[in-house]
């Protein structure tokens, strides 16, 4: 398997257009024949049990586990009559184009083999599952800024498999783990992350997360957390004129009274005060910024 730095140099080379998404529960006597497929597409399985056959070897269909299947694949999939499968499915096809030397270069799905095949087991299944979810509704509806969506949503995708990939890589380094967990606050700050989630990424207990945490930072993981988000809100506040429920909320709090008591405490003034005295004159106007 490639690197998850591989990965993504590979997957930034191509451009690819969503055939069909959608979500499916199967019934308990689902099964599929041995048959050839004909385009590429992933499977994220949520729920339930199966086996899979891909090219002659079995492979547990279970949740956790993301299935990507390529044309000229022999494939024959059968689900549990007890635990009946459930399953995100993507399809889609892809062109390799990029830029090198002032000179594009394309290349056809059958000259680049897609860099996932086969079967991978995800480390933290639910952002995948939250994006998959995104996917399906925006499927059923239409228009050019829909389609700009789905494929925004496609690319973070690619970037959260490849996180997990690179969580799984490092998790028996406990610096690297603790790492990973704050460049990925430091990308996520604006989702209601939690101390339990964030310890479940790092591969450690709550409390041991927590104590390699504030040695190696020397905040606790939630103080790093909020300190990250005023940083953030101290940048719009100083740059722009959004009113502060719109800047709280961009950078992960729904109460604006709330997230003021977090300003004060941690900046020692309001936000209002903070943008009054910090915000810059514009270039041209006086006072040259900073």
């Amino acid at each position: 398997m490639l690197t998850p730095g591989e990965l993504a140099a590979r997957l930034n080379r191509l451009v690819l257009s969503i055939l069909l998404t959608g979500h499916r529960k199967c019934g308990p006597d689902w099964q599929q024949p041995p048959h050839t497929i004909r385009h590429h597409s992933f499977w994220l399985i949520v729920k339930g049990k199966g086996d899979f056959r891909i090219n002659g070897t079995h492979y547990p269909a279970e949740p956790g586990k993301i299935f990507f299947f390529a044309p000229g694949m022999t494939v024959e999939r059968a689900s549990d009559p007890e635990h009946p499968l459930e399953y995100y499915f993507l399809r889609f096809y892809y062109t390799e184009m990029y830029e090198e030397k002032e000179q594009w270069i394309s290349r056809s799905a059958a000259e680049s083999p897609f860099p996932l095949q086969g079967m991978y087991t995800l480390h933290n299944p639910p952002p995948l599952i939250n994006l998959m979810e995104q996917m399906t509704v925006l499927w059923k509806r239409r228009g050019h800024l829909t389609a700009m969506r789905r494929r925004m949503i496609l690319q973070e995708i690619w970037y959260d498999l490849i996180q997990d990939f690179r969580a799984q890589k490092i998790a028996g380094d406990t610096t690297a783990a603790i790492e990973f967990t704050q460049d990925y606050m430091s990308t996520h700050y604006r989702e209601p992350l939690t101390l339990e989630g964030l310890a479940q990424m790092a591969g450690l207990s709550v409390s041991h997360y927590s104590r390699l945490f504030r040695k190696y930072i020397g905040y606790s993981p939630i103080d790093y957390l909020t300190h990250l988000r005023v940083d953030r809100a101290k940048e719009m506040l100083v740059l722009s004129d959004y009113r502060l429920k719109a800047i709280a909320g961009s950078v992960g709090y729904s109460d604006e009274f709330y997230f003021s008591r977090i300003f004060k405490k941690i900046e020692g003034m309001s936000p209002r005060d903070y943008a009054k005295r910090h915000r810059t004159t514009p270039t041209g106007y006086g006072k040259d910024p900073d």
